[in-house]
């Protein structure tokens, strides 16, 4: 098994996040990641962000990392039906009701006032990214909530890499005047729902230990805290 998922981009990034199993030893981790930092820089890449188990934090700090942050992982089995909410209709971006500049303004309020520390990517490369890592029909994967026919919401429901059921979210936000009033909640079980729909049976969430609001979206829908990581960064 691959013990870092890994996003290339050029010369511009590397994302890692480690692949968490309790049967490997530390060191080999550690061996593993030793060869893709010099991979990393031999490539002369600008940046490295990695999500790594805190364990290993003196060891990445010796290697020239600092840390941002600590993210937490939540999860729940999706075995069960999740009932949509009433008044609030879902479109996937592919339909045609709302224009790719549209979708990437919704994007950015959507992010805006996020409580999560790692911001890495300007609304340009984010969408960039959208094609570049769920492939051409990367539009049909994304999903827009309505409510009286207003955007106030969006997630982007994916099956993880390297796996064929671990139910993801590329991104899950509310836009900033519908949060606090339990939406977010309800738009979290509806993208839940929408997993299942594309085979997924388990979900995997994860956000910034800050940002309380999500993880008490994370606990409203059952899931439960699974892992903590370390969010480090490293620059050419």
């Amino acid at each position: 098994m691959d013990l870092f998922n890994t996003i290339k981009k050029d010369r511009e990034y590397w994302l890692v996040d480690q692949v968490k199993d309790e049967s490997v030893p530390d060191q080999e981790y550690i061996e593993v990641f030793g060869s893709l930092l010099a991979e990393w820089r031999e490539n002369q890449v600008a940046y490295l962000s990695l999500l790594m188990d805190a364990t290993y934090e003196d060891w990445l700090l010796d290697q020239g990392f600092r840390k941002v942050s600590t993210i937490v992982e939540y999860t729940r089995e999706l075995d069960e039906s999740f009932a949509g909410e009433p008044g609030i209709s879902v479109e996937a971006l592919s339909d045609g009701g709302m224009s790719d500049s549209d979708f990437a303004e919704l994007y950015e309020q959507c992010r805006s006032g996020s409580a999560n520390k790692n911001k890495l990517f300007t609304i340009e490369q984010v969408m960039e990214s959208l094609e570049n890592e769920l492939g051409l029909e990367w539009r049909a994967s994304c999903f827009i909530f309505r409510k009286s026919g207003e955007p106030i919401g969006l997630s982007i429901p994916i099956i993880e890499q390297g796996t064929v059921d671990e139910g993801r979210l590329f991104y899950f936000g509310v836009m900033p005047e519908w949060r606090g009033k339990g939406y977010g909640a309800a738009l979290h079980r509806i993208s839940l729902q929408l997993l299942k729909g594309i085979g997924a049976t388990t979900y995997v969430g994860s956000t910034d230990e800050a940002n309380h609001r999500m993880i008490g979206i994370f606990m409203r829908n059952d899931c439960v805290l699974r892992n903590r990581k370390g969010i480090y960064r490293i620059d050419r």
